[in-house]
């Protein structure tokens, strides 16, 4: 845990306390940030009468166990849940992949979730952004600032860890469940999406999973599938080179190749230029 972890929960159940005077609705995935939000968001509210509803917006470019993994861990919670069947691909113009993808699909899977909540009347619209994801290439922030969303871990100072820590307390189920970004990010910048493209990945990495690999991603170029992974679990794959080259190869993948430098998040994002990258957080 970071220092100060106890004065941080202080604040972010202050935060919290606050909003539950209100009705409100959670922008809610199943991870463990939008998971810690709804589970503590739900408490406050009982204490003040008033309701949560969790609303997650189910996409093509999200593996199909995430929209299960939501509804358990809403039901969980002791919230009342909402899905949303979106298809960003085209709607929000990131068929091709573009280097502000995540603005545009933030924009407006969050701006149909604003819609649902407005439905309901919810006061507030809360989201899972910590800390940690200041200091990364996250265009999308955007877009949450613009559709007026609250960030209750962020004003919190939360970083991941910390949110690890007391989902871990509060018994929360995915505490230590892997981040699970969008299949997108698993393309280069550029190159045209197709579900057909997005399934496959999926698939493949489905698979690396029942390997027992606790972070892996499966990057994609051309034909070439590149595997991350965390440095002590590269032995595993080593070991057992030859099924999995197997697997992936009867996917479409020609050359199956595993990265030396393990797995870290937002790897297709080191070739942007530093102009694009090095504001973070961007706006287009």
């Amino acid at each position: 845990m970071t220092d100060n972890y106890e004065g941080k929960c202080r604040k972010l159940y202050g935060i919290l306390e606050e909003y539950a005077r209100s009705d409100a609705a959670v922008a809610f995935s199943g991870g463990v940030d939008s998971s810690l939000i709804l589970k503590l968001a739900v408490v406050h509210a009982r204490e003040k009468g008033t309701r949560v509803t969790a609303i997650m917006a189910a996409t093509k470019l999200h593996p199909l166990e995430d929209e299960k993994t939501a509804e358990k861990i809403a039901l969980e919670a002791g919230a009342q849940y909402r899905i949303l069947h979106v298809c960003e691909l085209e709607c929000a113009g990131i068929d091709r992949n573009p280097v502000d993808r995540c603005y545009r699909c933030k924009k407006y899977l969050f701006g149909k979730i604003r819609k649902e909540a407005e439905t309901i009347k919810a006061a507030y619209v809360l989201e899972g952004t910590n800390w940690d994801d200041l200091n990364e290439y996250r265009p999308g922030l955007w877009a949450v600032e613009e559709l007026g969303f609250k960030s209750p871990l962020k004003e919190a100072g939360f970083t991941k860890e910390d949110v690890r820590a007391l989902a871990k307390e509060l018994s929360i189920s995915v505490y230590d469940r892997p981040s699970a970004p969008c299949l997108a990010t698993r393309f280069p910048y550029g190159e045209k999406l197709t579900l057909e493209k997005l399934s496959t990945v999926e698939k493949g990495e489905t698979y690396l999973k029942t390997l027992g690999l606790y972070n892996v991603r499966l990057r994609i170029h051309g034909n070439i599938a590149r595997i991350e992974t965390d440095s002590d679990q590269m032995k595993k794959l080593v070991e057992r080179r030859k099924e999995i080259a197997k697997y992936l190869k009867g996917l479409g993948y020609g050359y199956i190749t595993l990265d030396l430098e393990g797995f870290r998040s937002g790897s297709m994002d080191e070739t942007l230029p530093e102009s694009i990258t090095g504001k973070k957080a961007v706006k287009f």
